[in-house]
Formats: structure tokens, C-alpha cells, sequence
């Protein structure tokens, strides 16, 4: 559950880089964990999550419009992008985390916080992603 929580708190995040300039973004992870969490392990994890997310943005949009076949990345939902961003980093980066972890905790929060069609729009695009990534490896 910590994990879950965890990424939620990426989600949000990330959702809320989306409005806001590049510069404040990396400045910003200190003042969104203002007031908010208190365990260590869930700010530590979140963390490395947005930290690595972030610093592979170009890459992990690449793979995500590469995957997302007849589908526009801007025009996809912002909830949406946001989960598949970090999903998709923890696919590709995070070797310690089973794909069917990452992508059941995907399918979880987007049924949470946006609708079961994106649990479903979600699921088959890091679904499509974890079988390439593992074809590659």
C-alpha cells in the first residue's frame, strides 16, 4: 500500500508539471512535499519515480507515441499521459519491480482517478510496451 500511495502522489505531480513551466518543476519537489507525507519510504520512492520520470521525459513520450498507435500524446487525457509516463519509466528502469506490478498499479490508479475506459486504454498500451521491452531484453 505504501508503493500505491507512493504513486499516487506521482500522479500528482506530474499532472500538476503539466501546467506549470520547466523551471518550477525542478525546483518544485520539495514544495509539493510541503505539509503533504511524513513516512520516508513513500517520499523516497515517489521521488526516484518523478526524479527518473522527469529526466527521461523525451524518451519515455517517444515510447508512449510509438505504442499508442493512432493516438496523439497531447490529445490524450492529462491524467492519463501522467500514468503512463511514470508507468512507463518503471517499465523500462526499474528492474526491481515486476511489469505486472507496474502496470496493475497503472490500472488501479487510473480507475481511481480517471475511468475505466483509460483502466483499459492504459492497460494495452503498457501492456504492448512491457512485451517489447522484454523482447529487447
Amino acid at each position: 500500500m505504501k508503493r500505491r500511495k507512493a504513486r499516487e502522489y506521482v500522479l500528482q505531480f506530474l499532472f500538476q508539471s503539466e501546467f506549470t513551466d520547466k523551471e518550477r518543476i525542478k525546483n518544485g519537489l520539495k514544495q509539493f512535499w510541503a505539509g503533504k507525507e511524513s513516512d520516508p519510504e513513500i517520499k523516497k520512492f515517489a521521488s526516484e519515480i518523478i526524479k527518473g520520470t522527469l529526466s527521461m521525459l523525451e524518451d519515455i513520450d517517444s515510447v508512449i507515441k510509438k505504442a499508442a498507435e493512432h493516438w496523439v500524446l497531447e490529445r490524450m487525457v492529462a491524467v492519463d499521459r501522467s500514468i503512463l509516463r511514470f508507468a512507463v519509466y518503471e517499465l523500462l528502469q526499474r528492474t526491481d519491480i515486476p511489469p505486472a506490478v507496474t502496470i496493475n498499479e497503472a490500472i488501479e490508479i487510473a480507475k481511481k482517478y480517471s475511468t475505466v475506459e483509460s483502466a483499459s486504454f492504459i492497460n494495452g498500451i503498457l501492456d504492448k510496451i512491457a512485451r517489447e521491452n522484454q523482447k529487447a531484453n
